[in-house]
């Protein structure tokens, strides 16, 4: 469980890092930039991946194509999410994006739909409405920022359908981890060149921060694989016990660390989706 909670934790640490990047004069495109070279050295160094897989022709490219594009764009809409939403409506949003992934999978994939999953999908679709609800005493920039909050959703939920086709290829999961890095981290350099050429120059301390989020990004990562190792039994148990963790934890870090305001919709939303991220992980199989 211990990896599991650091999962939890790096999560919920990218988003305070990318709360406090514009208040220190920290350029979030470049920052992103660098995430992926630190992840990519670090997947690297302590995943081995399995890089002759990748010359198979079953190798899902479109796929790893859509998420070298997607993950550093949703990094840049999760910043402007964090600093307009909050951490608060920002983390669940983004752990609410299980229930577009849960309908894709039974639509595209042919899993089963039992009752208690569908119960789960009904409430987190509830608690998201109560999410994106305004906040008492932040009332005019609501409207922006709950197309952020929706942009989180719908990213997050096209990241892991995403995944589960490559899981269906059989690419191994660190051979397409890599592959993802390498080319988000090529594609956001040439986008970070020609701001350079534009005037918008590189800098030391945007780096610094890069790497800094990399080492976050990379540790949520991989401590989530490996609690999913560590209890190969229980993958209910680490998938709700992940989820609920960010929201809590989330919760607690945009409240009282950055007096975060959440109305009454909000709360209940809060609620609602802790119950359904445990439904839906708890449910029995039909």
């Amino acid at each position: 469980m211990t990896f599991v909670l650091a999962a939890a934790s790096f999560s919920v640490l990218v988003s305070v890092l990318l709360k406090l990047m514009p208040r220190h004069g920290i350029d979030v495109g470049q920052a992103v930039t660098w995430n992926y070279l630190a992840a990519g050295l670090l997947c690297l160094w302590m995943l081995a991946p399995p890089l002759e897989t990748l010359y198979s022709p079953t190798t899902p490219w479109p796929a790893l194509l859509v998420l070298a594009v997607v993950l550093p764009s949703l990094f840049l809409v999760l910043a402007a999410a964090v600093r307009h939403a909050g951490i608060v409506r920002t983390d669940i949003a983004q752990r609410l994006s299980l229930l577009l992934s849960l309908i894709a999978a039974f639509t595209w994939f042919g899993e089963p739909l039992g009752a208690w999953k569908l119960i789960g999908l009904a409430l987190g679709l509830v608690a998201v409405l109560a999410i994106l609800m305004r906040s008492e005493t932040r009332a005019p920039p609501a409207r922006g920022a709950m197309w952020l909050l929706l942009a989180v959703w719908f990213g997050f939920a096209l990241v892991d359908v995403m995944l589960k086709a490559i899981a269906r290829a059989g690419t191994p999961f660190a051979a397409s981890l890599l592959a993802v890095f390498v080319l988000a981290f090529a594609g956001m350099l040439a986008l970070q060149l020609w701001r350079h050429a534009a005037g918008r120059h590189l800098r030391l301390r945007h780096f610094a921060a890069g790497l800094l989020l990399g080492v976050l990004n990379f540790g949520n990562i991989v401590c989530y694989v490996r609690a999913h190792r560590a209890l190969p039994e229980s993958p209910a148990v680490v998938f709700a016990t992940m989820n609920i963790g960010v929201v809590v934890l989330g919760t607690l870090v945009g409240v009282l660390m950055f007096g975060e305001r959440t109305s009454r919709w909000n709360r209940l939303g809060i609620a609602l989706a802790i119950v359904a991220i445990a439904l839906i992980a708890f449910s029995p199989q039909p």
